[in-house]
């Protein structure tokens, strides 16, 4: 049988809507740091955002570090979109 790598085009596609503290942060390192995926600081800002909330301490420290590369419009807009993932995991 041959392999084949499965590429997901949106790592957080396989993520429940029970996904620990350190599950959402490893989303946001994969956005941060553009494993597989476009650097993206928005989705990255949001992820770390979600592992915050859950009591993630280092998330905390990267969400500030996402913040301080973004504009105020794109931080507006990654809590926005933590706030829908949020109301949709509930």
């Amino acid at each position: 049988m041959a392999y084949a790598d499965i590429r997901i085009e949106a790592p957080e596609a396989l993520l429940s809507k029970n996904a620990s503290a350190d599950e959402l942060y490893r989303i946001g390192l994969i956005y941060s740091e553009g494993m597989d995926v476009t650097v993206d600081l928005v989705q990255a800002h949001k992820w770390f955002n979600l592992a915050a909330t859950r009591g993630h301490r280092d998330a905390k420290l990267c969400r500030q570090e996402m913040a301080e590369m973004m504009s105020q419009a794109e931080v507006i807009k990654a809590q926005k979109a933590a706030r829908e993932w949020m109301k949709k995991a509930n």
